[in-house]
């Protein structure tokens, strides 16, 4: 038998949960204070719909379930791969949020603003920070066209980084539909823009000569090609300039209006910029889109944007949505690289014989959880190498029921 889990998956130790049960606790805080309600969806969803998600990338990266018993038999012998499968494994929760609002719509509020944190799945190369299990905590608001959506997600969002301790960060932001716009205007075709799209959001890995060799192998353009290459090595990426390249100069109004109300909403604890490369990978996102990151570490801490499309292919009608996730695991390999320590109370180890009334010893440290975290142990005979193990463990105190001492570790006698 095997004691190591998975490859790509992870067993957590005792201080590693602490963290993410704090840092979880935190988000879901401030997220339920903020009037989002909490739900839950299966893991597994049907593959027709996984398929049918527009995930980008992430629709390679799905752990398929195959059939059982006599489907299965008969799908093998039909020689046909696709149909092997019925089911798989969520790869991330705005797929089932979607299917979960078309099937109950007739019981949830108007706008529904809606909380999710599980654990989602992805057939991931397993590398540090790329897990194949690992948890999302989203915030989302479906029936609300309006940029209040776009506005109140990013508040919430920043106001649950800044609880749990993150500050300097940046919202950075963008619109599709301007990017999209930009890129016809420079001569690319519409058939040939999400693959555009794509090429170009790898700009901060690739830089402006990476686009433009990617674009070339892709044989766009040439004229269009040169044009984004201009664009990229002017380096003016101000909204007054790509508005300017755009024929519906209207189209960035929107994003002037979020990124001023968020500006003030933020005052001075956090900034937002306008990043016209931003694209995101998931290809359900139709409008505004965003993402954080902190100039001290690499890559973003959240990201999310608008979504209006999705639910429509359950329903067969538009509903407007918007979504923000948090980098849960991101954000808690962070905090533990940093040492950092999640506020408690002390922890107390409380002593007692093995004549004791455990009845009582229990309502005595039921009594001492005013003030501490208290665990009961048995007394050992060894009392010195005892205190010495409660120390090296994280125990700030011990108390003995025989009698009113409270003993602060680091004061130990023999």
């Amino acid at each position: 038998m095997k004691i190591n889990p998975l490859k790509g998956m992870k067993d957590y130790l005792p201080d590693e949960m602490r963290m993410r049960d704090y840092v979880q606790g935190k988000i879901l805080e401030i997220y339920r204070a903020s009037g989002f309600e909490r739900i839950a969806t299966p893991m597994l969803e049907d593959m027709e719909n996984l398929d049918k998600s527009e995930g980008g990338d992430n629709l390679n990266l799905i752990f398929k379930v195959l059939k059982r018993g006599e489907k299965l038999n008969a799908a093998l012998a039909a020689g046909d791969e696709k149909s092997l499968s019925d089911m798989g494994l969520r790869y991330d929760l705005t797929l089932p949020l979607s299917r979960y609002y078309a099937a109950n719509r007739d019981h949830l509020p108007a706008p529904f603003k809606v909380i999710q944190t599980d654990r989602v799945f992805r057939a991931e190369r397993p590398q540090k920070g790329r897990m194949r299990e690992f948890v999302q905590c989203d915030i989302d608001i479906l029936g609300d066209e309006s940029i209040r959506a776009e506005i109140e997600l990013i508040d919430v969002t920043a106001r649950a980084l800044l609880a749990i301790g993150f500050d300097n960060f940046t919202v950075n932001i963008n619109d599709r539909r301007m990017l999209r716009s930009m890129l016809s205007a420079m001569g690319f075709t519409p058939d040939t823009l999400d693959s555009v799209c794509i090429t170009f959001d790898k700009l901060d890995k690739i830089g402006a000569e990476g686009v433009k060799s990617e674009l070339t192998e892709k044989e766009y353009p040439a004229a269009a090609i040169e044009a984004l290459d201009s664009f990229l090595k002017e380096g003016d990426f101000s909204i007054e300039h790509v508005a300017s390249l755009l024929e519906d100069k209207s189209l960035p109004d929107n994003l002037l209006a979020i990124m001023n109300t968020v500006k003030e909403l933020s005052q001075g604890r956090y900034g937002i910029a306008y990043m016209p490369s931003l694209v995101r990978g998931q290809g359900y996102y139709t409008g505004v889109v965003f993402e954080i990151t902190c100039a001290a570490f690499s890559g973003a801490v959240a990201g999310g944007g608008r979504y209006d499309g999705m639910i429509g292919k359950f329903l067969g009608q538009q509903v407007p949505a918007v979504g923000f996730s948090i980098g849960f695991e991101r954000i808690c390999g962070i905090l533990m690289e940093q040492g950092y320590k999640v506020p408690a109370a002390p922890k107390l180890a409380l002593l007692y014989r093995d004549d004791a009334s455990f009845a009582q010893v229990l309502r005595k440290a039921e009594a001492l959880r005013a003030q501490y975290t208290v665990t009961v142990l048995p007394q050992q005979k060894k009392l010195g190498k005892q205190l010495g193990n409660l120390e090296n463990a994280g125990f700030a105190a011990v108390a003995f029921f025989d009698n009113d001492e409270i003993k602060m570790l680091g004061q130990r006698a023999e």
